[in-house]
């Protein structure tokens, strides 16, 4: 007899906003039972509910049993797998956005420690996640509400971290630099008008950014401006100079050189290869 049981939700879009779930689901699963060698295009928590398993990434095994979790990074090949004695039972999130990393920095999670042991908070963890399975549907209300459970969710690692400080408060200096870029990336904003929003110098704002996600502010602000003009290549009819000034450049020509550089072809290059018309 097969006791395996699985219900999972996906939704069918993925839009450009701050943190949207991408899929959402519960599993038994049955002795063995093993996902990959693969990859993610999105972030992935797991929350093991009950049995044991396995989650290999990075040439590493971690060992895992109830009410353990771990974290699924974007484009990051790995396995895992059910024990075969005593399979595991799990509840999942997969998700993306803006968002997504600082919240995550902020909490015990990290690509060399993708694991927690023992959540202090689980059952309201697993609860929680079966909260945005059960508000799951392709509405608008369902993929605000699930957003809204979503961050219920994460804000409950932010309760039990055991962060240092000062990494939280960069993680902060970040949330608030990517709400700013998000709503004002139209206009020609620089680095300077964000460490003057965030009330940080240059330097200081360079380290945040540098600890959170790898990146400089500069290099972050780029890519969302390239981003939104890939959507809108893509989803407008707008001209290139329109599209241009849309995303916060008044030179069309940096512009084009910038997406160039970004992405390997000119923004009519990319529309009429995205579209597959002229």
């Amino acid at each position: 007899m097969n006791d395996q049981y699985k219900n999972s939700y996906k939704a069918t879009a993925k839009e450009l906003v701050s943190l949207s779930v991408y899929n959402v689901g519960y599993q038994l699963c049955d002795a063995g039972y093993q996902w990959g060698p693969g990859i993610r295009d999105h972030y992935l928590i797991h929350y093991v509910i009950s049995g044991k398993g396995t989650y290999e990434v990075n040439n590493e095994t971690h060992f895992l049993s109830a009410e353990d979790a771990f974290l699924v990074y974007p484009n990051t090949e790995i396995i895992y797998r059910a024990d075969a004695k005593t399979p595991w039972e799990y509840a999942w999130v997969g998700f993306t956005g803006s968002d997504a990393a600082t919240i995550l920095q902020a909490t015990d999670f990290s690509r060399k420690h993708p694991c927690i042991h023992a959540v202090p908070n689980g059952e309201e963890v697993k609860r929680q996640l079966l909260h945005i399975y059960d508000a799951r549907g392709n509405g608008f209300e369902h993929a605000v509400e699930m957003t809204g459970r979503l961050y219920t969710t994460l804000a409950l690692f932010l309760k039990s971290s055991t962060q240092k400080e000062t990494q939280l408060t960069a993680a902060t200096y970040v949330q608030k630099s990517i709400e700013y870029i998000s709503a004002n990336y139209s206009y020609p904003i620089t680095v300077e008008d964000i460490a003057a929003y965030v009330g940080l110098s240059r330097s200081h704002l360079f380290r945040s950014f540098e600890l959170v996600l790898q990146q400089s502010p500069k290099e972050y602000l780029t890519d969302f401006r390239m981003k939104q003009a890939c959507y809108l290549l893509e989803h407008s009819n707008l001209s290139i100079t329109a599209i241009a000034n849309s995303v916060g450049f008044d030179n069309g020509l940096y512009f084009s050189k910038t997406f160039h550089k970004k992405k390997g072809a000119s923004p009519k290059a990319y529309r009429i290869k995205i579209r597959g018309t002229e």
